[in-house]
């Protein structure tokens, strides 16, 4: 396989900064309109679009270049670096604004915006894309879009960046798939969860009296061939992106206190909102998370934990705690465990007879959605920096249909 050498300049057919800050304030946004992204938008290959916040059209035409379209590949530049996302041809909206902590580019003929999105996902292309990043202050690359035309890469023909892209892109095929089955299932579960609610048949009660707040912490007595940890960036809208591991108790965070068992909820405390809190579904002993997270386990045999989840994740209830977290005198807006352990929950006895089996069925399907595409993570991870490098040969792939966008 031949590579040839560019500067990103000679691959780039039109670049922009976001706007600034003072364009785009927050009482721009509204319920609809043109999309306005943020770090969470680029937490994967493609744009993420479970979340937006909107501006009008008038304020996007006002922006000019800074908005972005399909085929177009955003970069964060300031805050969480080595974030980079393309626009799909399939994506939900037109057009977007790039954030005031991002950039976007164009990539001319030489170039498919997928595969170089995957190549500056491998480990040699986070590395190239971070070697002008400052750590003083909010970390940020250095003057952005200057320094990022200047960064060196080897790209193959445009016939071999379809046929990397066709691999890659069937395992994220696959895992976007299972997201979407997943998203289906939990709707189930809320729509039969509030379908018991409309029947007024139960009593509220304090959440704590019904589960534990918190109830194991790590301890010295506690010696662990392995220490595994997840912060508050580790979990996003119930799934684990990341589990961090250390040989040592000396080397784990000071954070890292926790302790969680398979099955357990975890709750951000820290800005809570829907994307920080999940279900534990992680068959994994040794598990520790970040004081700024609450650990919440069920101990009344009648309900579960699924069913505590999904009172939880009522969008009511995340608001209610959004407020608190607000009135907080803390440095950044957080919630007590004290708070969440006093919220009033319904209760009845009955809720094992209706709803547990039903629930906790929808609650393994999505844990056995949630493994698959753990595995399918690792397989893309694994082969990533081999077909980026030209380790394996693809002349043999068929070619797919990509978009030369």
């Amino acid at each position: 396989m031949t590579f040839n050498h560019y500067k990103m300049k000679e691959l780039i057919s039109d670049i922009s900064m976001g706007p600034f800050g003072s364009n785009i304030k927050t009482d721009c946004y509204q319920e609809s309109g043109v999309p306005y992204l943020n770090g969470s938008n680029l937490a994967g290959v493609t744009l993420v679009e479970d979340k937006f916040n909107y501006i009008s059209e008038e304020k996007a035409n006002e922006l000019g270049r800074a908005v972005a379209r399909r085929g177009d590949v955003i970069v964060t530049h300031r805050g969480t670096l080595g974030q980079i996302s393309y626009i799909p041809s399939t994506s939900k909206h037109e057009r977007y604004v790039t954030g005031n902590s991002q950039f976007r580019f164009s990539c001319n003929k030489l170039l498919l915006p997928e595969y170089i999105v995957y190549y500056f996902h491998s480990r040699k292309g986070q590395h190239t894309l971070l070697s002008n990043s400052s750590r003083v202050g909010v970390p940020a690359l250095a003057r952005p879009t200057s320094s990022f035309q200047t960064l060196d890469v080897e790209i193959p023909d445009i016939d071999t960046q379809k046929r990397i892209v066709k691999i890659l892109s069937s395992l994220d095929d696959k895992i976007e798939l299972n997201n979407k089955i997943n998203d289906n299932l939990q709707q189930q579960a809320q729509a039969l969860f509030k379908s018991w609610l409309s029947s007024n048949d139960f009593e509220y009660v304090p959440l704590a009296s019904i589960a534990d707040i918190n109830p194991e912490s790590l301890s010295s007595k506690d010696i662990w061939n392995l220490y595994r940890y997840l912060d508050t960036s580790s979990i996003t809208s119930n799934v684990i992106s990341e589990v961090q591991t250390y040989s040592s108790v000396q080397d784990l965070p000071s954070r890292a206190k926790r302790k969680v068992k398979n099955g357990d909820i975890v709750y951000s405390n820290v800005r809570p909102n829907q994307n920080h809190f999940g279900l534990i579904f992680c068959n994994t002993a040794n598990l520790l998370v970040s004081t700024g997270f609450s650990v919440i386990r069920c101990k009344d045999s009648g309900i579960c934990n699924e069913f505590i989840y999904l009172f939880l994740t009522q969008k009511e209830v995340i608001e209610e705690f959004q407020q608190l977290a607000e009135q907080s005198a803390s440095t950044f807006p957080a919630i007590k465990p004290s708070d969440i352990g006093a919220k009033l929950i319904p209760y009845s006895a009955n809720i094992a007879k209706l709803l547990k089996p039903t629930i906790t069925t929808l609650f393994s399907f999505i844990q056995k959605n949630n493994e698959e595409n753990r595995h399918l993570a690792e397989l893309r991870d694994t082969l990533l920096p081999k077909l980026m490098s030209g380790e394996l040969d693809v002349s043999d792939i068929e070619l797919s249909e990509v978009s030369d966008a």
